[in-house]
């Protein structure tokens, strides 16, 4: 999930965008704008495999979502949902299946529009901010402090949804689950 256009593209919201950006497989992906969002589609490990990035803005991500797992028969259960998360540290992943929403409301959007929590998710620790609103918070660019570890953070982050793609929810979350990449 994340949040389209420039102003949006460096924040903490957008990391799981970020992340697509280091995928092996995103050099081969052709995005095209369909289902409020633009989604790209690859054979990976023998099976094909969808990314979205839904263009509704984060909070309605939800219909974009819903859209497109209804369009190609997804099951809920079968979709993983990549975004940032505020209760992890930065630079912590954690693979998550099904369970509350930690009052995301991009989890919630998706929750509200597919009728269920049944989805996983790689959840990809922004931290948390010392004072001030969270809104502010996930809507800017990581501190300088942060940016300096920015991309082992998002190279790794790729690396656990590779190993999702390729092997499943239940290795890749065994083998990254509360993994922090700067420790």
């Amino acid at each position: 999930m994340g949040n389209p256009g420039k102003k949006y593209e460096a924040t903490r919201h957008n990391i799981a965008w970020q992340i697509l950006d280091f995928l092996q497989v995103s050099k081969d992906l052709s995005w095209e704008n369909k289902f409020k969002g633009q989604y790209a589609s690859c054979i990976a490990n023998g099976i094909k495999t969808h990314f979205l990035k839904p263009m509704t803005f984060m909070n309605l991500s939800g219909e974009s979502v819903a859209a497109f797992i209804n369009f190609y028969k997804i099951n809920p259960e079968d979709i993983l949902v990549v975004h940032d998360e505020i209760d992890l540290p930065f630079g912590t992943i954690a693979f998550k299946s099904g369970g509350g929403l930690a009052g995301h409301n991009g989890l919630k959007s998706i929750s509200e529009k597919i009728g269920g929590q049944e989805f996983c998710r790689l959840r990809v620790g922004t931290g948390r901010p010392t004072r001030g609103s969270v809104t502010n918070w996930v809507l800017t660019e990581f501190q300088e402090s942060e940016k300096q570890d920015l991309e082992l953070v998002l190279e790794n982050s790729a690396k656990a949804l590779e190993t999702y793609i390729q092997h499943g929810f239940e290795k890749a979350a065994k083998e990254f689950s509360k993994k922090n990449f700067l420790e």
